[in-house]
């Protein structure tokens, strides 16, 4: 079984996540070029101006998704927003996520340092942002494998049925709550996160999963921010997870009014990411 420590959870590079949608915008790119090539040796007129319709659309498509590209790429490198270019970033992605993860496959790339990988580029999206949100407008969204499996309490509607024993992260994570005013949930899966979301309708989320998790839940709820947090796994995976309470707390912090942002309780923030 694959055990995860707070010292070896892997770092990825946003730049991987880019260099893949790049090369998907290739192929994409290859396939008009040879659309076209079959549309230039069709003798009937029919097929050739279906032929060049459809490489037209997918041409327009390509341009869309580079111009996202480059909103990104600037949203990296600037670390400021590009408001024109958000919602082509959105579509870039939504569209473009699933076949890098493909391309990524076909090189040999591990499936989930490249969620990793996007995970970082999404934080750093969201960083480009200034936010000065209310502590009622924050949510922690957690997945249940924080608590011990051995617990009798059940916290997935109601987090406050936790007894505080101290025996896992939950408890550190209410304290956070109540120290910063913001909401905390417990869900057990996309559908239950999505109700939460629905019921408490919050401005930003810092979400705690595993990789599969966070970034679906990311693409599902997009535009809304959302500063994804890896959970770590020292049993291995969904088995009394944990997760850094001082990451924990920088995204609380990030969502604040600059205000609100001069006492820490677990620790300093640290925004600063290595492209």
């Amino acid at each position: 079984m694959k055990v995860q420590t707070i010292k070896d959870q892997p770092q990825v590079r946003k730049r991987l996540f880019i260099g893949l949608l790049l090369i998907s915008l290739c192929l994409m790119v290859g396939s008009v070029v040879l659309i076209w090539f079959l549309a230039i040796h069709r003798e009937l007129m029919f097929y050739r101006v279906l032929l060049v319709l459809f490489a037209a659309l997918l041409l327009s498509v390509i341009l869309l998704i580079g111009l996202g590209i480059i909103g990104m790429v600037l949203t990296i490198y600037q670390s400021r927003a590009f408001p024109s270019m958000e919602g082509m970033m959105r579509i870039a992605i939504n569209l473009m996520f699933p076949v890098a993860l493909g391309v990524g496959h076909v090189f040999g790339l591990n499936k989930e340092q490249i969620k990793r990988s996007f995970i970082e580029v999404n934080n750093q999206m969201v960083y480009s942002h200034q936010f000065h949100l209310q502590p009622q407008q924050i949510m922690i969204l957690a997945p249940h494998c924080l608590q011990r499996n051995t617990c009798p309490y059940k916290i997935t509607m109601d987090v406050r049925n936790c007894q505080r024993c101290g025996a896992c992260v939950v408890n550190d994570l209410l304290d956070l709550t109540d120290y910063y005013g913001v909401s905390l949930v417990v869900a057990t899966g996309g559908t239950l996160a999505r109700k939460f979301i629905e019921k408490y309708r919050p401005q930003g989320i810092v979400a705690i999963a595993c990789e599969r998790d966070l970034t679906s839940g990311i693409i599902d709820v997009n535009p809304l921010p959302v500063l994804g947090i890896l959970n770590i796994r020292p049993e291995g995976p969904c088995l009394n997870t944990t997760v850094s309470l001082e990451q924990v707390e920088d995204g609380i912090r990030y969502f604040l009014p600059a205000d609100a942002k001069e006492v820490h309780k677990f620790g300093k923030v640290k925004i600063a990411e290595e492209v």
